[in-house]
């Protein structure tokens, strides 16, 4: 079975390792490694490797980074190692046809959630925003749609309890690479049978902005911590005091009938946030510009007044 992977970020590493190790000994020969080019990061936007060039690189393996997969120049790259199966773990690019009927066993995703529920770039995130209690990986053969193809092999995993996005994509990320193993020996036998989406089940989950992570104190307590867990590291859930940006970097909901939405109370060793329904305790917050603090220490510093509230 020779293979190309397609994939960038820290989550596709996993299955990129699971397919190294198994190697010819298991039928398995990963024959080129594409990835996104490198991208300015970073306060100084100095250009940084996606994960998947750095880990291959450390392997002794070749990677290439089109700028777009769609150009000639990728497609003839993918022709010319005559792949038996594509494996495409979060790349980052929408694949053209043309690459997608190139190999005779598909072309092979492994998406972050159970499908057809959060079709789209960001399913862990939306759905812890959401406050599922379940969530997983499918594989499926990609086709023209987005997150559309016929579903291949999937497992279930319990969300645990206070588990941001970090957290959750790491567990997902080694299941997505056990899967997808398991899935290629099963098309290799002939032994999977893929099944078409239930398409008026599906659900989205657009790529994340900036604007996501704007806390609307109108919601309840619980909603609002559950985007802060879905929305790590980035946007993560940020406010307005006194006109700059405070960004939460931890917290937690409580129960409670508290004042207007967005007003703020101190009790005991915690700054308290009220929403349209509970409390949010501010655990850690960052005013711009500043360094990280309790929320108690900053009520110290900034002296909160009567009339002072989150916006």
């Amino acid at each position: 079975m020779d293979i190309v992977f397609l994939g960038t970020p820290a989550f596709a590493v996993p299955t990129l390792r699971r397919l190294l190790e198994a190697g010819p000994a298991q039928g398995m020969q990963v024959r080129a490694v594409i990835c996104q080019p490198d991208r300015p990061a970073g306060r100084k936007a100095e250009l940084r490797a996606p994960a998947v060039k750095v880990f291959a690189a450390g392997h002794g393996v070749a990677v290439a980074q089109p700028e777009k997969i769609r150009s000639d120049a990728a497609f003839d790259l993918v022709a010319a190692q005559r792949p038996t199966v594509i494996v495409v773990v979060a790349y980052g690019q929408i694949i053209p046809r043309r690459i997608l009927d190139l190999p005779p066993l598909g072309t092979i995703n492994a998406h972050a959630s159970l499908l057809p529920k959060y079709r789209g770039a960001a399913p862990i995130q939306w759905a812890l925003a959401q406050g599922e209690t379940t969530t997983g990986i499918t594989t499926m053969k990609i086709d023209a749609g987005l997150d559309t193809g016929d579903l291949l092999l999937r497992r279930t995993t319990a969300i645990e309890s206070g588990e941001d996005a970090v957290q959750l994509g790491a567990r997902l990320a080694e299941m997505a690479a056990e899967l997808t193993f398991e899935t290629l020996l099963g098309l290799a036998r002939g032994a999977i049978r893929p099944e078409p989406q239930a398409h008026a089940e599906a659900t989205l989950a657009p790529i994340l902005k900036r604007s996501d992570g704007r806390a609307d104190w109108s919601r309840p307590a619980g909603e609002l911590y559950n985007r802060w867990r879905g929305f790590q590291p980035w946007p993560g859930l940020h406010t307005r005091f006194r006109d700059q940006q405070l960004t939460v970097h931890r917290c937690h909901p409580e129960p409670g009938a508290p004042a207007a939405p967005g007003s703020l109370e101190c009790a005991g060793e915690q700054l308290r946030a009220a929403t349209g329904e509970g409390w949010l305790v501010l655990e850690e917050v960052q005013l711009e510009g500043r360094t990280r603090v309790t929320g108690r220490e900053f009520a110290r510093g900034a002296r909160l007044g009567a009339d002072d509230r989150l916006v």
